[in-house]
């Protein structure tokens, strides 16, 4: 069994900063994709950022060059700097994580509950 956790939402003012961590925990060989995704009311989950293992990076087109995406494999704990908030980056933010969990090659995904950031103008 594996848990994922976030923390780190909030509230806050157009211009400000958020720190999200997401914590990986439980039955777990190795994490090779971990990422943050967010969803608006109305909305599709969309992939906001991305890391790999070997630190890999990718951001959506919305927030490159506002948000940071950073792991310690070490912790399998993954977070994400914002900065410069913007009203439209409200919504939930979900972080995920593909997991070995045992020394075959199969990766399963694994979802946290959700941590709500709610930028007001």
């Amino acid at each position: 069994q594996v848990q994922v956790v976030e923390s780190g939402g909030g509230l806050v003012q157009a211009g400000g900063s958020l720190r999200l961590s997401c914590a990986a925990s439980g039955s777990i060989v190795s994490i090779n994709f971990m990422g943050w995704y967010r969803q608006a009311p109305g909305n599709q989950r969309e992939l906001v950022a991305g890391i790999t293992t070997g630190g890999s990076r990718n951001y959506a087109d919305s927030v490159k060059g506002r948000f940071t995406i950073s792991r310690d494999n070490a912790k399998n704990t993954v977070y994400l700097q914002m900065n410069s908030l913007k009203p439209e980056d409200t919504g939930v933010y979900y972080c995920n994580a593909g997991v070995r969990v045992n020394v075959g090659p199969l990766t399963y995904s694994y979802w946290g509950q959700g941590t709500q950031v709610t930028v007001s103008s």
